[in-house]
This record gives structure tokens, C-alpha cells and sequence, in this order.
């Protein structure tokens, strides 16, 4: 197995060193680290022992160098906390221990270095400092190994400690899609940009097509090495160095991630659980900009937590909002670490919740910290952050792309979620969308009470027309969000569709007596007309006389001679009797067959026949022209 091995401790107290001992490898780099004796940038080794693969991060124990630390610290396995026989813990050894406790570490070894320095009655202080450091935490029952460099003791012990951990380091539940936090960049004469870091999920390979994030940028994969060799491709867990075709190296820094396109979506919101260290002097407040270090990224960003005192205790946990000035690319379960603004010091840590949160309003938060309170005791498992993801669209729904950029889940375990949820009742999908249960269920609602208070407000109408419909339930709910919600109402019995109007199934339009008069009254006038019919301003007003019923009531009765096809609508001024329209087809037809020649007719010979004037005899063609009676031929008629 490939183990990383991450060094912590303070300024000169031989982190270096004990590297350079187990590996043979100096990881101090940079001109002025050798000049000043001191760790300023990330140094890097590795060792092979047996089978395994040991990668060694050596970070800066220096104050001024700790985000440099915490660019390496976020992808270790195992931390080696580095303390020196002749000082003992120091402040940038709490430092360093509490940021890799905030971080989730999970084992490690304690060293004291050395040893050659010091008695025998002074080393045994230095354990006991080292054990009051790390009680209660990860490292309480860790191996206390004494070494010197300079005169090798200890180090093959501590080759064996390495070595054992990495046999028994349990298989990585790799459950994300490819993500590598860049730690750094630099270009190599003939092969030009490379990034390295620590591959945190999924796989790259030579060849491939990635993403530069946040800035969005495409690049190809030119080449791969691991602990120094050419290899072809390389997986999760593993110190990897990337050659980028497509880039320069200038344009990259620190904190960037290369990623599979469109895996990830950069963030500037996120919602967290975090423990403020009790040595911290005051409580983490609303409103207080911070430095937040996630991945290899260090943001400025500012605090919004999430309870009704507006601040969090030292030695105390809660829920905060943090929000980012900068994009950051981030998924739930990532670790981070809050530094205050200035001075720089450590100050708590937490674990990513929601990676794409919105601004809560106070009368919110109540159900978001449930919400988010459920999400992290159910361990952050991939149903509940997948569910989370598909709820944070609201009535409109996420993509199965969007979803992903929310998660950052393989597409394989992605699928897998969706469906089990979907099987389980918790969500719904239409053929691109999915959406929440919950959410489903109000929107259905909601199109329910639109539909139910259009007819209180409205009896005589049939129904809402579909698109008034959808965008007052929500004007971005897409079209088969709110096609799925209709097909399932409508399967309920709940509402009816007819062309483009809904209406409940049990509507029916209830007309008074006098209401019922004017349909009659409007009914007989039209099959009277027969071809001549009155316009609506003519009709209407005749219609209502000497009744209590408005005008505009009465447009709306007239509406269900239309819908019943007891009336024809010809054009917007005429409407016409439907057994006086047929009456005139059965004619029309006639005169072609038996006295038109080649079917033809003249607009004189249509008057003619249909006993009306110019005024009638053009609308009348028109509709037949488009109800595929007739067709025109020049200035004549060719009668279908």
C-alpha cells in the first residue's frame, strides 16, 4: 500500500532531519531553506519498505510558515509529530497537532528528536509533556519512539512502525470523482507545466482530459510520475506529479485543484460543523473574517454562525456558514481549518456539510440546523448528502450534473444513489431532473390550490391555461418538472387536462337562472342569424339587457357556446352557428361536384351560393382555407 507520511511539529526541532535519516532524501528545496537552516515550503520524500510505498510531506514548523503546513496536511495518512529532546513542546507543536486533530487524522507516530542532546532523566519529561499533549486524542496510544539523526537511533524502528502501518491501511472507500488539491507548480525544461499534490479520490491517467478549478480551464494529461517514476497512470492516495499540455505553470498557484470536467463546481458558500479549540481566547463570531484553509487553498472569508447567540464558545462545537471572497472547490466531509484574520493563529476546524448553501434567514434556522444536524450524524453518507444535493434545487429540481457538482460522487455511485433513493420515495425524476419528495409534494400542492382558487375566483371558467399555471407555481420550474406533477395529478384524479387548460375533475360550471337565460338568449340568437351573424359588441350587450348579469359575465358564457362548438369562432369579431357553417359545406361541396368547373369558385359565385354578403363571405373563405375545405387557386377557390 502507498502510505503518506506528514511531519508536524515545531521550528527546528528536526523534522527535516529524521527525513533525510529514514530516506536519504533532503527535503529542504529552495536556496534560502538551506542558507537559513529552516522548513519554509512544503519538502517532499519517499521510501519503498517491503511492498509499500512511503510518501513523506515535510511542512514548515515556522509560525509565519503555517499555511504552508496546512497546504500539506489536508491528504495524510499518518502524522509523525516531531519533538525536540532539548525543548519539549513548543507552541507550534500544539499548533501543528491541533490542526492535524481538526483535520481528522487518524494515526501517527510521536518522535523525539534528539536525543543525543539531552540525558536520559530529561527525555523521560519530554514523553510525559508529549503524553499530556495528545491524551484523549489519536495519537493517545501512539508509538513514543526516541531518535537522533545524527547518531541513528531509533529510525529503524521507526521504518518499522512506517512500514506496518502501511501494510494494515485499510482500502480507501474512494467514492469521489477524480480530485487532485495542487500543492505546487512548476515547469520542467522540454515537458513545460507540472503540478503536484496528493491524490485525494479517483484515478488519472496519461492522456486524459482534466479541468483546471475554479478557473474552469481544460488541459490534457502529457505525462504521470510517482515517487519518481513514469508510470501511466495513478490512483487515489498516492503523491502525484501532473504534466499539463494546454497551460502554463505561471497561470497556476497554489490551492487550485486539477479535476475530471465537470465532476466539481466551484463554491463561495458552504454550510460546516465546527469545534472551536479551547485555547482560543474568544468565541468565533458572526460576522468575523477569518482564514479559512481547505485543501491547499487559504481564503479569506467571513463567519456566519448559526444559532441564536451569533457566536460559538471556545472548547465548543456548532454550525456555521462560512462565506468565501474568493471561489473554492470543496465537497461534504472535506476538512478545513478557520485561522483568524490577524494575528494568524489557529482557532477551529470543521468538516463540510452543504458545499453550494444559500443565506438562511433567521427564522430559518431552526430547520436548517436540523437539516444539517441530521446530515452529520448520519456520518456525511452518500444518500444523505446526494438527497441534500437534489432538495437544495427547490420546486425546480437538479440535473444529474448538478447534482454531481454538488457531491463531487463517482457517476457510478451517483446513479446508484439516485436510484435507491428514487426506489425508497425520497425523490422523484423526470427525464433530466430530480427532485426532492418533499418538494414534489408542494409543488403538487401548490398547482392544486392555483387551479382550486381560479375557480373560486372564477366558476365560469373551464380552467388555467398551462402556462399561466406553471409560472405562477414558480417561474423557473421546467417544463417537464411541471409535466411530471400534472401526469400525476391527473392519474390521482385530481385534475383534468383539456388542450391547454386545467381544471379540477370535479368542476363543473353551475350557471344561475339568469346566467342560464343568456346562454339560451345568445344560443337562439346565433342559430337565428344563421350566416349573419351580430359581433360580440352587438350580441353581448342584447344578451344581458333586463338582466342582473354583466357584460362581461356574459363574454364568459358565450365562451361555452365556443368550447360546446355550438358556435364556430371564424375570426376574433365573427362567430358563427356550427349547423349553419356545416349547412354551408354541404352546399359548397355540392355545387362543386354537379356546376363548378375543375372545382373552382369565384368569391361572387361563394356569395352567390351562401346568400350573404362581402362582409361574411371573406372571413368564411379564410376559415375554410384553413380548416382544409377549401384552398386558394389565384383569385378563385378549389373546393377539397
Amino acid at each position: 500500500m502507498d502510505l503518506v507520511v506528514g511531519t508536524a511539529g515545531h521550528i527546528d526541532h528536526g523534522k527535516t532531519a529524521l527525513v533525510k535519516a529514514l530516506t536519504g532524501v533532503d527535503a529542504d528545496r529552495l536556496p534560502e531553506e538551506k542558507q537559513r537552516g529552516i522548513t519554509i515550503d512544503l519538502g517532499f520524500a519517499d521510501l519503498k519498505l517491503g511492498g509499500s510505498r512511503i510518501s513523506f510531506v515535510d511542512v514548515p514548523g515556522h509560525e509565519r510558515f503555517v499555511k504552508n503546513m496546512l497546504a500539506g496536511a489536508g491528504g495524510i495518512d499518518l502524522v509523525m509529530l516531531v519533538i525536540a529532546a532539548d525543548e519539549g513542546v513548543m507552541p507550534q507543536t500544539r499548533e501543528h497537532f491541533e490542526i492535524c486533530r481538526l483535520l481528522g487524522t487518524k494515526s501517527g507516530l510521536v518522535v523525539i528528536t534528539k536525543t543525543d542532546l539531552v540525558e536520559e532523566d530529561f527525555l523521560d519529561l519530554v514523553e510525559l509533556d508529549a503524553a499530556e499533549l495528545v491524551e484523549g486524542s489519536f495519537l493517545e496510544n501512539a508509538p513514543v519512539i526516541r531518535s537522533s539523526a545524527k547518531t541513528g537511533e531509533g529510525i529503524d524502528e521507526i521504518r518499522e512502525h512506517l512500514k506496518a502501518a502501511a501494510e494494515s491501511l485499510p482500502a480507501r472507500e474512494d467514492v469521489f470523482s477524480t480530485r487532485l488539491p495542487i500543492d505546487r507548480s512548476f515547469s520542467v525544461k522540454g515537458f513545460g507545466s507540472v503540478v503536484t499534490g496528493t491524490l485525494l479520490s479517483g484515478a488519472v491517467r496519461t492522456g486524459d482530459e482534466m479541468e483546471i478549478l475554479p478557473m474552469q480551464r481544460k488541459v490534457r494529461v502529457r505525462g504521470i510520475q510517482t515517487h519518481g517514476d513514469q508510470v501511466d497512470s495513478a490512483e487515489a492516495g498516492r503523491r502525484t506529479a501532473v504534466n499539463l499540455a494546454g497551460i502554463e505553470h505561471e497561470e497556476i498557484s497554489r490551492g487550485m485543484v486539477l479535476a475530471e470536467p465537470g465532476a466539481f463546481e466551484p463554491t463561495q458558500i458552504i454550510d460546516a460543523r465546527v469545534e472551536v479549540l479551547s485555547s482560543s481566547d474568544k468565541p468565533l463570531r458572526s460576522r468575523q473574517r477569518v482564514r479559512a484553509h481547505i485543501g491547499t487553498a487559504e481564503v479569506l472569508a467571513r463567519v456566519d454562525v448559526l444559532n441564536t447567540e451569533r457566536f460559538i464558545a471556545p472548547g465548543s462545537a456548532g454550525l456555521i456558514q462560512l462565506r468565501f471572497e474568493s471561489p473554492v472547490v470543496t465537497v461534504p466531509s472535506d476538512r478545513f481549518i478557520i485561522r483568524r484574520y490577524s494575528p494568524q493563529i489557529t482557532i477551529a476546524g470543521g468538516t463540510v456539510l452543504d458545499s453550494f448553501a444559500r443565506k438562511h434567514k433567521r427564522k430559518e434556522l431552526g430547520q436548517v440546523t436540523d437539516s444539517l444536524g441530521a446530515i452529520f450524524e448520519g456520518s456525511l453518507s452518500p444518500g444523505l448528502v446526494v438527497r441534500a444535493a437534489a432538495a437544495s434545487g427547490g420546486i425546480e429540481g437538479r440535473t444529474f450534473r448538478e447534482v454531481r457538482g454538488r457531491t463531487g460522487l463517482s457517476d457510478e455511485l451517483l446513479e446508484t444513489e439516485l436510484e435507491n433513493l428514487k426506489e425508497a420515495g425520497e425523490v422523484v425524476s423526470t427525464d433530466n431532473y430530480w427532485i426532492s419528495a418533499g418538494e414534489f409534494s408542494n409543488l403538487r400542492r401548490t398547482i392544486l390550490d392555483l387551479v382550486t382558487a381560479h375557480h373560486k375566483t372564477d366558476p365560469l371558467s373551464t380552467g388555467m391555461r398551462r402556462e399561466t399555471l406553471r409560472e405562477k407555481a414558480g417561474g423557473y420550474v421546467p417544463e417537464e418538472v411541471f409535466r411530471r406533477v400534472l401526469t400525476v395529478l391527473e392519474e390521482e384524479g385530481a385534475v383534468a387536462s383539456e388542450k391547454d387548460v386545467v381544471r379540477i375533475a370535479s368542476h363543473t360550471r353551475d350557471l344561475s337562472p339568469e346566467a342560464k337565460n343568456v346562454l339560451e338568449r345568445l344560443s337562439a340568437m346565433y342559430s337565428e342569424a344563421g350566416l349573419e351573424p351580430p359581433s360580440l359588441k352587438e350580441s353581448l350587450p342584447e344578451a344581458v339587457r333586463g338582466t342582473s348579469v354583466r357584460t362581461e359575465e356574459a363574454r364568459k358564457i358565450f365562451q361555452m357556446l365556443v368550447e360546446s362548438s355550438d358556435v364556430l369562432k371564424v375570426t376574433d369579431e365573427f362567430f358563427f352557428s356550427k349547423a349553419a357553417v356545416a349547412e354551408l359545406i354541404g352546399k359548397l361541396k355540392s355545387y362543386a361536384e354537379t356546376e363548378a368547373e375543375n372545382r373552382l369558385i369565384t368569391v361572387p359565385e361563394f356569395k352567390d351560393l351562401a346568400g350573404i354578403s362581402r362582409k361574411y363571405a371573406i372571413p368564411l373563405l379564410e376559415y375554410f382555407d384553413a380548416v382544409k375545405v377549401t384552398k386558394r387557386a389565384g383569385d378563385k377557390r378549389l373546393v377539397l
